[in-house]
């Protein structure tokens, strides 16, 4: 065993490095189709402290919780830069009228699960965080485990039920693409690949300036622990990650949100963050997996039959409510490639969706989160 912090924060920031890289080459992102290279990196430095790579002491769980602690406000302000209100107001009301039904369907399904399967206290937190996870993405999920104190064996169940469940619900979603005609009979629909082609995505294209972005967004990071070790009630983290999140918002308005660069910062620090929690996880007991996996594929059952209901209500297509449902479960990463499936002058749609979850998503797991524990306790 290595005792060396350095030893550590090296091992850390390689073993996220090489799934990361290797995810973005076009010869070898196919193998990364069922598992992402989040649940890899997760594994791969699990596994590297069980077998003992590094020693598990003090001066290394002091460089733990302080990497930890600084990289998660850090990300959600960086993450947050390019939420735009203004745009996503007009996407017009079928479509809002989808991402809503979208949003709160996913949490109804979580309460609904977590009841019917007997679930307690202890496992609130890991649902939160999930729930944190599909309704915005997987920085949401580390948010909100986090701030409602998921230990990091339990993070990896959630990691792997939204790896396994979330493959399964993009390939249900891309193969219903060809019932969409009939689908919309169904549904009095309209289709929206007719009346919002002409909406894009706001996207910056820019000069880049990571030292400018990251001084920021450290910043942030220490002021919001400030602030969130002198607020009381909802405990220290839980502060933090509303403050950085608000200063995200609120950063979205300023010149800062014109630079570029803010994506991949936020991204890298991502894949560090998975390391670093994978680094401290154990084995045991994750034999429990499958439950849990059952449990998200009945949310995602739940949540299709309320979207289902609100396309008949409303009258809506399936463009509309799938783009919706999969902006908050995948995120930025797959709902611009089902609305391309549709059309490609949609994917700008799908964009402003997902990204909107970025805001939503911690909000949304948070609620879920103490609410689930308050039903439990």
């Amino acid at each position: 065993m290595i005792a060396s912090p350095l030893f550590y924060l090296v091992s850390i920031a390689s073993i996220a490095a090489v799934f990361g890289i290797a995810e973005r080459f076009d010869r070898t992102r196919r193998y990364f189709t069922y598992l992402p290279a989040i649940v890899l990196i997760y594994m791969a430095a699990m596994v590297a402290a069980q077998t003992g790579l590094w020693e598990r002491n003090e001066a290394i769980g002091a460089v733990y919780k302080t990497a930890k602690n600084n990289l998660l406000p850090a990300m959600l302000f960086l993450m947050l830069l390019h939420v735009d209100l203004r745009r996503f107001l007009k996407l017009g009301r079928p479509l809002l009228i989808a991402y809503v039904a979208a949003t709160l369907s996913i949490g109804i399904a979580f309460f609904l699960v977590f009841w019917s399967f007997g679930f307690g206290r202890d496992e609130a937190g890991l649902f939160g965080a999930l729930c944190g996870s599909w309704m915005g993405g997987t920085a949401n999920m580390l948010a909100v485990g986090s701030a409602l104190n998921v230990n990091e064996t339990m993070m990896g169940y959630t990691l792997v039920v939204d790896a396994v469940d979330y493959t399964f619900w993009v390939m249900l979603l891309l193969s219903l693409v060809r019932i969409a005609p009939l689908f919309a009979r169904w549904s009095g629909a309209v289709e929206s690949s007719v009346v919002l082609s002409d909406l894009g995505c706001a996207c910056t294209i820019g000069p880049k300036r990571y030292w400018l972005l990251l001084g920021t967004a450290f910043a942030v990071a220490i002021v919001s622990q400030f602030v969130g070790m002198h607020l009381g009630g909802l405990g220290t983290t839980t502060w933090t990650v509303l403050v950085a999140t608000f200063a995200g918002l609120v950063g979205a308005y300023t010149p800062l949100s014109r630079i570029n660069g803010s994506n991949e910062l936020a991204s890298t620090m991502l894949l560090l963050l998975v390391a670093l929690i994978g680094s401290r996880a154990d084995f045991a007991d994750f034999g429990a997996v499958p439950r849990y996996i059952a449990a998200g594929a009945a949310i995602l059952a739940l949540h299709a039959l309320m979207m289902a209901i609100v396309a008949k209500k409303f009258k809506l297509d399936l463009f509309s409510i799938a783009v919706a449902s999969l902006a908050n479960i995948g995120g930025v990463a797959s709902a611009p490639i089902l609305a391309g499936a549709y059309n490609r002058a949609l994917i700008g749609i799908a964009v402003l969706m997902a990204i909107m979850g970025y805001l939503i998503g911690t909000f949304g797991g948070l609620l879920v989160g103490y609410t689930l524990r308050w039903i439990a306790s």
